[in-house]
């Protein structure tokens, strides 16, 4: 237990180390004389957001093998074949269970917890935008990017690994609940643990993470619509 527990450290510190050098790198080029005034903040959200994910699998994927040689394989991260039409089916039926759990989870933590707000907006780094070429990079960010980023180094590797280690109940509480807590929010929180859990039961049921995938970019996409497509509808 104690190595499946070092695991999900080990993926949180290489998510937050890789965020630290970022801020450290922002900083010493500010210190330079650097100014980011001239790039907009859709332009630099999209730019900062690619860089966090492919440092953080960097970091985790990569240091292990760096200082011990030990390889994270195809079929560990669930990328050991292409995705078929069980994954694309199983997508959307996946997203259904996955509304039902996260309003179910979250009625289950408001009345718990009264004091949490569970109407906070999450900050996704695409605040006031405007021109369509910024909600064109927020579509690629959020709805392509982070699904695809977060289905390998959650649901892939850090599942991946836990699997051969702890029973599936284990593997998948401790996965969902890294996942919840990187998120910060707690209504966040809340309804991406219930999303993650569909997720790992998605891999499980599959043996890869591509449905897992589909799944969260279709999350994301609903998101995106309701959060920047509908306010210009109406």
């Amino acid at each position: 237990m104690w190595l499946a527990l070092l695991l999900v450290l080990w993926v949180f510190v290489g998510y937050m180390l890789a965020q630290a050098l970022l801020i450290a790198v922002l900083w010493v080029a500010t210190q330079l004389g650097v100014s980011f005034g001239q790039v907009g903040q859709a332009v630099l959200s999209t730019v900062l957001s690619a860089a966090v994910y492919l440092l953080s699998l960097l970091i985790v994927l990569g240091m292990p093998w760096l200082l011990k040689r030990r390889r994270t394989t195809k079929q560990e991260l669930g990328l050991s074949r292409l995705p078929t039409w069980k994954d694309i089916g199983l997508a959307p039926a996946g997203f259904v269970v996955y509304l039902v759990g996260s309003v179910v989870l979250l009625a289950v933590v408001s009345t718990l917890i009264p004091a949490i707000d569970m109407d906070q907006v999450q900050q996704n780094g695409f605040e006031n935008i405007g021109h369509r070429y910024e909600y064109v990079l927020a579509f690629v960010t959020l709805v392509v990017i982070a699904p695809v980023a977060e289905e390998v180094l959650f649901r892939g590797y850090l599942y991946g690994k836990l699997r051969s280690k702890v029973p599936v109940w284990v593997a998948i509480l401790l996965v969902s609940g890294l996942f919840a807590a990187i998120h910060g929010q707690w209504n966040v929180a809340v309804d991406v643990f219930a999303l993650s859990i569909v997720l790992c039961i998605l891999r499980e049921l599959t043996g890869s993470i591509w449905s897992g995938i589909l799944l969260h970019m279709l999350k994301n996409g609903v998101a995106f619509y309701f959060l920047f497509v509908s306010p210009m509808i109406v």
